[in-house]
């Protein structure tokens, strides 16, 4: 891979298949980032890139009163399954009744895309095959989800704010990232971060 050019996310997505399994038969892969800046779409375009793979959102595993404490759930109802060769099924919260209200099942395909704030983080990774960042800074990222959230969800983001930073602080992602996600003018451009993690070639 050029280091100054990158990879596009069609190559990206074509580079995954030389990457071993890292779960059982699955290939998992961290999409994280800042709230706001724009991991959901990122995987989004990703998945569809590789075929229409699943995505696991961490917002379902969160609650109000724990927004990083999931990774006990993670283990239990996805990583745990995949490790064992089988399908996960995990529960899904419900934001607006404040509650886990429904399932989803999650096939234990070739790759599995895992998006969300802390998804590269400190217990993940031993099931990880490549961390990705997506490199849009934390003021940016912010502005962006509180415009587009509104002002009634002002409150909420002092919150989520405050508890980002103290995850951050204790258990950062990017300085392990494998690579770095940008967006450009034609889309996203994927250059090696600080972890340098497997070789990938387009």
């Amino acid at each position: 891979m050029d280091d100054e050019q990158g990879l596009s996310l069609r190559e990206l997505a074509a580079a995954l298949d030389v990457l071993a399994p890292s779960c059982g038969p699955v290939r998992l892969v961290a999409v994280d980032g800042h709230a706001g800046s724009g991991k959901t779409t990122l995987a989004g375009r990703l998945a569809a890139e590789l075929g229409g793979v699943p995505v696991v959102h961490t917002d379902d595993l969160a609650t109000h009163e724990e927004p990083f404490g999931w990774e006990e759930r993670f283990g239990a109802q996805i990583a745990g399954p995949f490790a064992a060769g089988l399908a996960a099924r995990h529960e899904v919260y419900d934001w607006t009744a404040r509650r886990f209200a429904s399932w989803r099942d999650v096939p234990a395909a070739p790759v599995v895309l895992v998006e969300g704030v802390g998804a590269g983080r400190r217990a993940l990774r031993p099931h990880l095959a490549l961390t990705l960042w997506l490199e849009v800074g934390r003021g940016t990222a912010r502005g962006r989800g509180m415009r587009r959230d509104g002002p009634a969800l002002a409150p909420f983001w002092t919150g989520w704010s405050a508890a980002e930073d103290a995850h951050f602080a204790s258990d950062p992602t990017r300085p392990y990232a494998d690579l770095l996600v940008r967006q450009t003018g034609d889309g996203y451009r994927a250059v090696p971060g600080p972890a340098r993690g497997p070789a990938m070639t387009a």
